[in-house]
């Protein structure tokens, strides 16, 4: 079939020939061995060959996107670990089987990136992927987001011979490993990936420190074979919708079932669905630990108690159980904020007295599972499963109230004997 691919590496020059030269021409700015692209097709190597591979020169076993583009959305891997952890050679190893790899330090300007990504449409590589600004107003953690679904691409002006502008978007949606030493700010963008903690174990004493020039024939042989695999199996590979979990956060389905649908190793299914969970249980005890969890465990022991849910009654419980952790006071003005902005439920003006929107009850059950305050549905003696209980029904009989009678406590901790009692 001819030379259906270019390899930028050390034996470009000698590997390139007539038509492929203005190619080559076209993308004279790249670095050698920026970019990894197969040489010709081979047959398809067996799994074993793959595992040895990736076994002998220090990491396990990795999934290749070979097949990515089939999906619409999929999810990104990322390394986490100190120096000398072996977060470089996890890199250099898997991205030389990923397919159309492109190598890039965490140095790297923006432009560059989403250039080279809408030319070869492959897997981005990024070693030391430390940014100095990475919460979600920074311009790299936007691309990275945006990444991992089709359809969101990144739009800029060019100047044209005429000097005029021309706006074109360039594809940045594709695979991405990245290492990194610590966390990225935005939580986004961390949900995003599928994580791995480097140097828990001893390093093995089969695996060279450094790696012997011999493994860039060997990783170029199995590209050649993994792009007869693509070939194969790119329009076989569809989304298994019977794979959705939906005891799962969204977003873990959205980055999990692509990797379910393309497994067909029902054991190594099973590890993948039980790292899923792992990721749910995390996320939500790192919610637990947020403002937010803590204003929905008041008013959840408001709802247990009876009280009604006004913005100064949560504000006065919160203040008797955290206001110890905060270096600021207390206010209801910013304990409102918090409900309003941060967990988004409606509050209303009754008889002077701001007060949560009964209508909220259902949103206020997701948030409480959400946050892992709650993981039965809320329930107490006065209301129903999930509502607002007694104080819904205080709006039917037009009986609001903005503080409790004079028979209820003034603390949390008198609410609840006087409750029992």
């Amino acid at each position: 079939m001819g030379r259906s691919a270019i390899c930028f590496g050390e034996d470009a020059d000698a590997q390139v020939t007539g038509d492929d030269i203005k190619r080559v021409e076209a993308f004279a700015r790249l670095q050698r061995s920026v970019v990894l692209l197969p040489l010709v097709v081979r047959d398809v190597a067996p799994v074993a060959t793959h595992v040895a591979f990736e076994k002998r020169h220090g990491i396990e076993p990795a999934f290749v996107h070979q097949a990515f583009d089939a999906f619409a959305e999929l999810p990104y891997l990322r390394v986490r670990g100190d120096y000398g952890s072996g977060k470089t050679r996890f890199l250099l190893i898997t991205g030389s089987l990923c397919y159309k790899p492109i190598f890039a330090s965490g140095a790297s300007t923006i432009s560059p990136i989403f250039r080279i990504l809408d030319v070869f449409r492959g897997t981005l590589i990024i070693d030391e992927g430390d940014f100095r600004m990475s919460d979600e107003r920074a311009e790299i953690v936007k691309i990275l987001n945006n990444g991992n679904v089709k359809g969101f691409p990144v739009l800029r002006s060019e100047v044209t011979r005429d000097k005029e502008f021309k706006p074109t978007a360039f594809s940045v949606y594709g695979p991405k490993i990245v290492a990194t030493r610590g966390d990225y700010q935005d939580p986004a963008l961390e949900s995003r990936f599928i994580k791995e903690e480097m140097g828990t174990r001893p390093l093995r004493e089969d695996i060279p420190i450094n790696l012997p020039p011999a493994y860039k024939e060997e990783a170029l042989h199995l590209r050649n074979r993994l792009l007869l695999f693509r070939f194969r199996n790119r329009n076989k590979r569809r989304i298994v919708e019977g794979l959705i979990d939906r005891s799962i956060e969204p977003r873990l389905n959205q980055i999990f079932v692509p990797l379910l649908s393309i497994i067909k190793d029902e054991e190594a299914r099973k590890d993948l669905k039980d790292l899923a969970c792992s990721y749910q249980r995390e996320m939500t005890t790192e919610r637990g630990m947020d403002t937010e969890a803590q204003v929905l465990e008041v008013i959840q022991s408001l709802q247990e108690v009876g009280e009604p849910l006004s913005i100064k009654e949560i504000t006065r419980w919160f203040a008797d159980r955290h206001s110890e952790e905060y270096e600021r006071k207390t206010t209801p003005k910013w304990t409102g904020y918090v409900i309003r902005k941060r967990l988004h439920l409606r509050a209303q003006r009754i008889h002077g007295s701001f007060i949560i929107d009964p209508t909220q009850g259902p949103l206020l059950k997701r948030l409480l599972q959400k946050y892992g305050v709650s993981e039965n549905p809320v329930s107490n003696s006065r209301g129903t499963s999930g509502d607002l209980g007694d104080f819904e029904r205080d709006k039917e009989d037009g009986r609001q109230s903005e503080r409790p009678s004079a028979q209820q406590s003034h603390s949390p901790d008198e609410a609840r004997d006087h409750s029992v009692s």
